[in-house]
């Protein structure tokens, strides 16, 4: 099985041109109707780590809809292989449990490793069973340490299951 890794959207691939580095805006009219701002190197990140034989997911606590996600990266030549929005979230993983989730609960999609910028997401990695990298201030190196971080995971997910067998 491939193994998973996820990105959450705001503050992590879309961010502040003000404050980021950002990939080159889309043409108009698309970019009146996709206003957010790609952060700089997300689509090489995405393909390379999809490349590497990765699953890439984008898990957020957002309420936008799924075709308006993978159409927004689609022009950026990004195709996620699932994305969990707000309402997918509230559906498959809080459902009618008396028990409140965290906004996000990437173990429930077998997800392994979660880019986030919110500290409470990270920290409630070893909690729930996923492992959070976090992501929120301009990182001229984000996309190297995230696929060292990727490579580290998959590598002790590999041996743990030789160990198993």
């Amino acid at each position: 099985m491939r193994m998973r890794v996820s990105f959450d959207l705001d503050e992590v691939l879309f961010v502040n041109p003000k404050t980021h580095k950002t990939e080159p805006p889309l043409k108009f009219p698309l970019n009146k109707i996709f206003r957010e701002r790609l952060r700089y190197g997300a689509p090489d990140l995405i393909n390379r780590l999809q490349q590497l034989g990765f699953d890439v997911w984008v898990y957020t606590s957002s309420y936008r809809t799924e075709k308006y996600i993978r159409t927004l990266f689609r022009l950026y030549g990004i195709k996620f292989n699932g994305v969990v929005n707000a309402q997918r979230h509230l559906k498959e993983v809080q459902k009618n449990n008396k028990t409140i989730f965290p906004q996000k609960v990437p173990s429930k999609y077998r997800i392994s490793l979660h880019i986030d910028d919110e500290t409470v997401i990270c920290s409630s990695g070893r909690t729930y069973g996923f492992e959070a990298y976090q992501l929120d201030a301009q990182d001229d190196d984000w996309e190297e340490k995230i696929i060292e971080r990727a490579e580290k995971i998959r590598r002790k997910q590999i041996l743990q299951r030789k160990l198993e067998n």
